[in-house]
């Protein structure tokens, strides 16, 4: 009895497998027909636009114009959600410095930031002023 109810199972799912295979394809069919149906190729698009339309030249600055206040209105949003409002950049400083226990009144300290100030500045107008091949 055992290998009776195995075959009608097995027979059952190659049954369903089929079927499956047979849904999937003919899904498939359709979305490709009605992908076919609603777009139009770059040809038929060039065809209709005319560059002199004022009207349809308007609405394409209107669109992009708006595209791009959304987009730089977004990326401030996520450059003031990056630095908290209530940070005091000066109370940082101050707890570094008391992190790593350095005298920032050294004279020392403060020639060689000088220095350090001093390369990088001559090392950027250098870079700027070449020319790049």
């Amino acid at each position: 009895m055992k290998r009776t109810e195995t075959k009608t199972t097995t027979s059952s799912s190659n049954t369903n497998k089929a079927s499956t295979n047979a849904v999937n394809k003919s899904a498939n069919a359709a979305l490709a027909a009605a992908a076919e149906a609603q777009e139009p190729t770059k040809a038929e698009l060039e065809a209709e636009f005319d560059p002199n339309d004022k009207e349809l030249c308007d609405a394409a600055r209107k669109i992009q114009a708006t595209f791009r206040g959304h987009l730089t209105r977004k990326l401030v949003k996520d450059d003031d959600d990056a630095i908290p409002e209530d940070v005091d950049i000066q109370e940082i400083t101050k707890k570094v410095a008391e992190e790593l226990d350095i005298d920032l009144s050294d004279p020392e300290l403060n020639k060689a930031a000088t220095k350090i100030q001093a390369s990088f500045r001559g090392h950027k107008i250098r870079k700027d002023i070449t020319p790049v091949e």
